[in-house]
C-alpha cells in the first residue's frame, strides 16, 4: 500500500462475506479502501487488534426510538448510545412509538428533526401503514422510507393519536400499492381476533400471571396471521418481510412461500433464541413482548432454522419503555417490549458462536449483510468489503462477564440480560472510520450519525 490513509487496523482476525482471515483493514474518509495482509504505508493511526475478531457492524432493522412527542421514553440520543456500545452500525427506526407516528410525510419530517444530531451512528426510517393512511404511502416513499410496518394485532395504545393495526382491506389495498412501489411490507403477524378474545377471556376469568399472558398469545395465532399475509402478498405481488417470528412452524411457512417465489424474508430476535417462558419466573415483565417467549423445543428449533440459513435475519425489536410501565401486579397491563438494543450482537456471537460453533460469516451475514440487502443499504453497509463504510465492531470471544445493570446505556435500565453471563465482548466499534465507542473508556463521540434514504435493493 502507497497511498496515505486516516487509519489502518492491523492483525485482526476479519469475518468476510464467506471467510475468516487474519487481515488488515485500511480505511480513508470514512471508507475501507484496502484489505490485506500486513499493509505498509502511511496511516494517521495504526490499532493493532492482534487477538480480536473484526466483523461488520452490526445492521439493526428494528429499533424503537420513542421520538418525537413522548418526553421522558427512549430518544435517539440514549437509544443511539446503548446501539453503539453492543457494535450495532446503523439503524433502522419503527414508525409507531411516536406522536405523531410516522405515518405521513409531516411525521416523518418531524422523526428526522428529533434525529438530527443526536444519533450516534447512521439511521433509516420505517414508514407506517394504518387505517386510513393509504393515500400517504406513495409520499413516504418519494420522501425515502427503507419500507413500511404494519400490525395485524393490536399494537398495545389505544389512545387515538396512536399508531393502529390493519384491516384485512387496508392490508390487501396497502399490499397493492406497495407492490407498485417497490417497498418492503414488514408485519407483525399475530392473529387479532384469536389473540384479543383468548385474552379477554383470561382477563375476565381473573387469570393474569406471565403464564396467562403468554398462552393468549399461542403459536396458532402467528400461524394465521402469517398464511393470511402470504395469501394476499401472493395475489399483490407485494414483498413481505416478517418481523419477530417466535416459532419454527411459522419460519416453515415462509420457507415453504419462498420456494414457490414469493419474495418475502424473516427475522427473528435475541430473546427468542436465548431466553424462554421461564424466564418471566425470574425477570418477570422486563421479558414481557409479543409474540410471547415459547419453550426451550422452540427455542432449539429456532436455532436449527438457523444454522440451516431458514432465518434471514436478526434484529433487536428493542422496544423501551419507562419503568413504571413494566410495574403492574396485571400482566396484560405492563408494556410489552424488551429493551435489548445493546446485547443483541454479543448474545448471537457469544451463544451461536462461542458455545454453538456456529460459522461467523452466517452470524455476520444475519446480523448484518442481510439485513442491508434487504433495505437497500447495501453494498455501503453490512460488509467488510472494499468501498464499503468502515462500520467494525472489534469483538474479543476470549473475554467473558456478567452484565450489570449500571452497564447499560439506554435509558430505563430494565433488561431481561441483567445478571446473565455474555461470553464475548465488544471492545471498539467504528462508525464510518470514527472510533465512537472503546470497551475501556466508554463512549466517544456524540452525534455524526447520517440519514441513509432507501435507495434501490441490489
Amino acid at each position: 500500500m502507497t497511498k496515505h490513509v486516516d487509519l489502518i487496523i492491523k492483525n485482526g482476525t476479519v469475518v468476510l462475506k464467506d471467510d475468516v482471515r487474519r487481515l488488515d483493514i485500511a480505511i480513508h474518509e470514512g471508507k475501507i479502501v484496502q484489505l490485506g495482509e500486513k499493509l505498509g504505508g502511511a496511516a494517521d493511526q495504526t490499532v493493532d487488534a492482534d487477538g480480536l475478531t473484526v466483523m461488520a457492524g452490526m445492521v439493526d432493522s428494528h429499533v424503537h426510538l420513542n421520538e418525537p412527542g413522548l418526553g421522558d421514553w427512549e430518544g435517539f440520543e440514549t437509544g443511539t448510545a446503548a446501539l453503539v456500545a453492543g457494535g450495532c452500525t446503523t439503524l433502522i427506526d419503527m414508525p409507531l412509538n411516536g406522536i405523531p407516528p410516522t405515518v405521513s410525510v409531516s411525521a416523518l419530517e418531524r422523526k428526522l428533526a428529533a434525529a438530527e444530531g443526536k444519533s450516534r451512528i447512521d439511521y433509516a426510517l420505517w414508514g407506517g401503514l394504518v387505517p386510513g393512511k393509504l393515500h400517504e404511502l406513495e409520499g413516504l416513499a418519494a420522501a425515502g422510507v427503507t419500507g413500511f410496518k404494519a400490525f395485524m394485532s393490536s399494537p398495545g395504545d389505544p389512545s387515538e393519536e396512536a399508531f393502529r393495526e390493519v384491516d384485512d382491506h387496508t392490508l390487501l389495498e396497502g399490499m397493492r400499492i406497495l407492490a407498485g412501489l417497490g417497498r418492503v411490507l414488514a408485519l407483525h403477524a399475530e392473529s387479532e381476533p384469536i389473540v384479543s378474545v383468548l385474552a379477554e377471556q383470561a382477563r375476565e376469568a381473573g387469570k393474569t400471571s406471565p403464564a396467562d399472558y403468554a398462552a393468549t398469545r399461542p403459536v396458532l395465532a402467528e400461524l394465521e396471521a402469517v398464511n393470511r399475509a402470504l395469501f394476499y402478498a401472493e395475489q399483490t405481488g407485494c414483498a413481505l418481510h416478517f418481523v419477530h417470528i417466535s416459532s419454527g412452524e411459522a419460519i416453515r411457512l415462509i420457507q415453504e412461500a419462498r420456494s414457490r417465489g414469493m419474495d418475502v424474508t424473516t427475522e427473528t430476535c435475541p430473546h427468542y433464541l436465548v431466553l424462554t417462558e421461564r424466564a418471566f419466573e425470574t425477570v418477570g415483565a422486563a421479558a414481557k413482548c409479543a409474540p410471547p417467549l415459547r419453550d426451550e423445543a422452540q427455542q432449539e428449533a429456532l436455532w436449527e432454522l438457523l444454522a440451516d440459513g431458514a432465518i434471514d435475519l436478526i434484529a433487536s425489536d428493542h422496544s423501551p419503555c419507562p419503568a413504571e410501565l413494566k410495574d403492574k401486579p396485571d400482566f396484560f397491563e405492563a408494556w410489552g417490549g424488551i429493551a435489548g438494543a445493546q446485547n443483541s450482537l454479543e448474545l448471537i456471537v457469544g451463544e451461536g458462536h462461542v458455545k454453538r460453533g456456529l460459522p461467523l460469516p452466517l452470524l455476520s451475514r444475519v446480523l448484518s449483510l442481510a439485513p442491508a440487502r434487504r433495505f437497500g443499504l447495501h453494498p455501503r453497509k453490512g460488509e467488510i468489503r472494499i468501498g464499503a463504510d468502515a462500520d467494525l465492531v472489534l469483538l474479543d470471544l476470549e473475554q467473558t462477564y456478567r452484565l450489570q445493570q449500571e452497564q447499560l446505556l439506554h435509558r430505563h435500565k430494565h433488561n431481561p440480560y441483567i445478571g446473565r453471563t455474555m461470553h464475548c465482548r465488544v471492545t471498539g466499534v467504528y462508525s464510518r472510520g470514527r472510533h465512537v465507542y472503546d470497551g475501556a473508556a466508554g463512549l466517544l463521540a456524540a452525534g455524526g450519525g447520517n440519514w441513509l434514504k432507501h435507495q434501490r435493493v441490489d
